[in-house]
């Protein structure tokens, strides 16, 4: 019985180990996205202010019509599904995401003190996403690996481009990667919320 207790008490101590770096690991994480994120809205705020009134009705009504090339990347479609879906669904999900936009986001309009931070913190984000996908490998079978995961659905969206269209793209660029990196702090912060069955992770 002595031996069984302590095995019990060496395992829970294992466990709550594993829980402990997760967490660390995942509040990184959450931190890197979130300052992306803000990174996005400042890039997206100044570009917009850059615009005549009506240049920005019209361009908001365009992208209010279209999509972001990254829509191709199946994900939650609401609150809920984001809620009910695995913690390795998510971190999948924001693997592709941050994937997707490590080679466009060096043509990112702004300034450039701005938009030279955010390759280089994207790729520190995929690192540490890619290090809590193999920590959370019980589930891997149900999901590709890392090699599998590289996806870059804007291929040349943002090149060739001139005159009002590129007025255009340029905006809906920047609208997407804010999308986008919105997304990922989502998915990061209900998956964190996840290693406390105390907390309440209600979106």
């Amino acid at each position: 019985i002595v031996f069984v207790l302590l095995l019990s008490v060496v395992c829970l101590g294992v466990s709550s180990q594993q829980i402990t770096d997760s967490q660390r690991l995942f509040s990184i994480a959450v931190n890197r996205v979130t300052h992306l994120h803000l990174l996005a809205q400042r890039l997206f705020s100044d570009f917009e202010s850059s615009l005549q009134t009506e240049e920005q009705r019209q361009l908001n009504k365009i992208f209010l019509q279209d999509f972001c090339n990254s829509d191709y990347i199946i994900s939650p479609i609401d609150k809920h599904e984001t809620q009910r879906s695995s913690v390795l669904k998510l971190l999948s999900i924001s693997y592709r995401l941050v994937e997707s936009w490590e080679f466009p986001s060096r043509s990112l309009s702004g300034g450039s003190s701005l938009r030279n931070q955010i390759s280089p913190r994207l790729s520190e984000l995929k690192t540490g996403i890619l290090l809590l996908i193999r920590a959370n490998q019980d589930e891997a079978e149900n999901y590709p690996d890392s090699d599998a995961l590289q996806h870059a659905p804007y291929g040349n969206y943002y090149q060739s481009l001139g005159g009002n269209e590129s007025l255009r793209q340029t905006y809906e660029l920047l609208a997407c990667f804010k999308k986008d990196m919105h997304k990922v702090e989502t998915y990061l912060t209900v998956a964190k919320c996840r290693l406390s069955p105390e907390a309440n992770c209600t979106l």
